[in-house]
């Protein structure tokens, strides 16, 4: 059974946040700046004084309550943590109109735990965002639950278009999408701060090395982008045999960096696993 697409009269389908967290704020000016109006566009939020802020800052509707809320609108952003996730579906299962489609953002949790907890036929994409959306220099992975058309799709990547990068990835690819872009940027601060805590450590202002730590990382950044060039590629360009970027990287590979990193990014893959777990077993245990 496929669900039908999202009806509306408008240019712009009328669009609900279920929590206004960093993500759904992210994703909130997001929409607003890809044309939505605010008038049409609604957050539910526990934190009575986080949904006035945020109806407040950008002019949308302060909603009063989840059940409520999705009962007038056309799409749902559900942007809560995982463990609420049960929870938000039982309010909500109720009130959805025919055709609407329920977007998560919740690292870890399926589009088949959604659509075991929604009326059948629900149309469910599961996003992976990160926090580089806030200032539109995002990269999303989007997949479709059993229910979404190529419409569903295209309306979510709409949705997400002013936040940066959106890819289309199967859904079992996408705890490993958390891995690398959904959890990356924390891997690329803590770089940014160890080179810049090297500098001072060699003698320079902290305002100074910072500042160049920065520059490094979106020149180099941007110059994989633009170029196409492997970064293999670009680090030996810089590297002169016998010379100083030489022995800084044989330093790195000494110290296990690249390791770490791998380390790092399969951790994260098996704690979005256990997440999917962690919010079933709460779902299970109401």
């Amino acid at each position: 059974m496929t669900s039908d697409a999202p009806t509306t009269t408008t240019t712009h389908p009328r669009l609900a946040f279920i929590g206004g967290g960093v993500m759904g704020e992210a994703l909130l000016a997001g929409v607003l700046a890809s044309g939505w109006s605010a008038e049409d566009v609604s957050v539910a939020e526990p934190s009575a004084i986080r949904a006035n802020e945020l109806s407040a800052k950008y002019g949308v509707r302060a909603a009063d309550g989840n059940a409520a809320t999705v009962s007038r609108v056309d799409i749902v952003v559900v942007a809560v943590k995982p463990k609420y996730i049960g929870g938000v579906l039982e309010d909500i299962a109720g009130s959805l109109r025919p055709g609407t489609l329920v977007i998560s953002v919740a690292a870890g949790v399926t589009c088949s735990f959604y659509e075991e907890r929604l009326p059948a036929g629900t149309a469910v994409v599961r996003v992976m965002p990160n926090t580089p959306a806030v200032i539109g220099k995002g990269a999303s992975a989007i997949s479709p639950g059993t229910h979404a058309t190529e419409e569903h799709l295209a309306l979510t990547e709409r949705v997400l278009a002013k936040t940066g990068l959106v890819v289309r990835a199967d859904e079992h690819d996408l705890d490993a999408v958390t891995a690398i872009s959904g959890s990356g940027p924390a891997y690329v601060f803590y770089f940014i701060d160890a080179l810049a805590e090297a500098g001072v450590l060699l003698g320079l202002t902290r305002d100074l090395s910072t500042k160049l730590a920065v520059a490094t990382v979106l020149g180099s950044a941007s110059l994989v982008d633009e170029t196409g060039d492997h970064p293999a590629i670009l680090r030996e360009r810089v590297s002169s045999p016998g010379g100083t970027t030489v022995a800084g990287v044989s330093q790195l590979d000494a110290h296990g960096v690249r390791a770490g990193i791998v380390a790092a990014a399969t951790a994260t893959r098996d704690r979005s696993l256990q997440l999917a777990a962690e919010a079933a077993s709460a779902s299970h245990g109401k």
